[in-house]
């Protein structure tokens, strides 16, 4: 006999909406969203309501968003809702011990990464960075620490060569939903997840992105410049200087070639790409963006230079 859950699902950007969806199409009544706070956003830096928002006031599910969840306020209006589940997806805000024990069931989260690897804040990009091979989704009963809870479902993806930060967040976001829906139809029918521990060993937390890391070192490898391009798009992005020109790369490989050039120097130029000296290796640049402008081929962009005299 199938149970209908009372959820409370707390979220903010892009990335947990599908998980959202998934708690809407459950056997299941959401009876809030949390999310955090207007924040300003554009050019105008008007106040922006969140992906979370957006998609939960179209539901026409009630949406709170607390400052903090250590107000005893906070804390009594969440209780008042009596969930049996609270789902946290990508919320932005800890949520106390107290916090954790109101939720009859207590409360899951899907992280975007294979725990104990990639604890924290941007477990996407510091997969691409570091060169895995590897990643996934796991649907994760909250404790205390930092994403140290038992994993109830796994979900595995390979990545791939041509993997970016953009494409990579789409797959997991659309794996975490399923391992979500399948948590909460199992748990609707009955049954007890069986939390497995995670390993004492391979713990490696990823630290959030700064926008500092964005720029490209030239004395690094190709290969490790060329990750840093795939896992920054779409943000922050990579920045490099080329003929003296500050622009941001979209799109680049490493070509497995010695040269005596010093790194950063250009050392070959053809129709659709230029190739630049690293530390081991040349990177091959195809697409760019200018300042203020929209991305670019290299083509494109060596003929803008052509149109106003500068030498390519």
């Amino acid at each position: 006999m199938t149970q209908r859950l009372r959820l409370v699902f707390a979220g903010t950007p892009e990335f947990a909406v599908p998980c959202l969806e998934a708690c809407l199409a459950a056997p299941a009544d959401v009876v809030a969203a949390y999310t955090q706070p207007d924040r300003p956003a554009g050019r105008g830096r008007r106040l922006a309501a969140s992906p979370v928002k957006q998609r939960a006031l179209e539901a026409d599910v009630p949406v709170e968003q607390p400052e903090t969840l250590r107000d005893p306020a906070a804390r009594e209006r969440l209780a008042d809702l009596a969930p049996d589940l609270m789902i946290v997806v990508a919320y932005g805000l800890i949520l106390p011990k107290k916090v954790l024990a109101i939720p009859r069931l207590g409360c899951w989260n899907v992280h975007a990464s294979l725990l104990p690897r990639w604890r924290g804040a941007a477990p996407i990009q510091r997969a691409i960075l570091a060169g895995d091979t590897e990643t996934g989704v796991d649907l994760m009963q909250m404790e205390a620490g930092l994403d140290t809870g038992p994993v109830l479902i796994e979900r595995r993806t390979p990545i791939g060569e041509d993997d970016t930060g953009g494409s990579l967040h789409d797959r997991l976001a659309a794996l975490g939903a399923d391992a979500l829906a399948e948590g909460l139809a199992r748990v609707a029918r009955g049954e007890t997840l069986r939390p497995r521990a995670q390993a004492e060993t391979g713990v490696v937390y990823a630290h959030k992105i700064e926008k500092a890391e964005a720029r490209l070192d030239w004395n690094e490898p190709a290969r490790v410049l060329a990750r840093k391009v795939r896992a920054f798009d779409p943000w922050p992005g990579t920045d490099a200087e080329i003929w003296g020109e500050r622009v941001r790369i979209w799109s680049a490989e490493p070509i497995d070639a010695r040269t005596h050039q010093p790194p950063g120097t250009i050392v070959a130029t053809g129709r659709d790409a230029i190739d630049v000296a690293t530390g081991k290796g040349l990177l091959r640049i195809v697409e760019v963006q200018r300042a203020g402008g929209r991305r670019i081929s290299v083509r494109d962009w060596q003929n803008a230079r052509r149109e106003r005299g500068a030498a390519s």
